[in-house]
């Protein structure tokens, strides 16, 4: 089995239609590849501005703008 390091790979956490969530990444011509996630306690540093914690229902969602919530 073939395995390259992916430190410091930037990536996407996906929902796919099946439910499962994979990590995807892309190329610079846009073609992807899902990985099922195995790793059993994987450090993850959130580098999105539209990232937000909601601490009454303890999840992370698009920011209250992007929900229409701020108005």
């Amino acid at each position: 089995m073939k395995a390259q390091s992916a430190n410091g790979v930037t990536g996407h956490l996906i929902q796919i239609f099946t439910g499962q969530t994979v990590f995807r990444v892309y190329d610079k011509d846009h073609n992807f590849v899902d990985y099922d996630l195995r790793h059993s306690d994987l450090t993850v540093t959130i580098t999105d501005e539209d990232a937000f914690f909601y601490q009454e229902t303890r999840s992370l969602d698009h920011s209250p703008t992007t929900l229409g919530q701020d108005k």
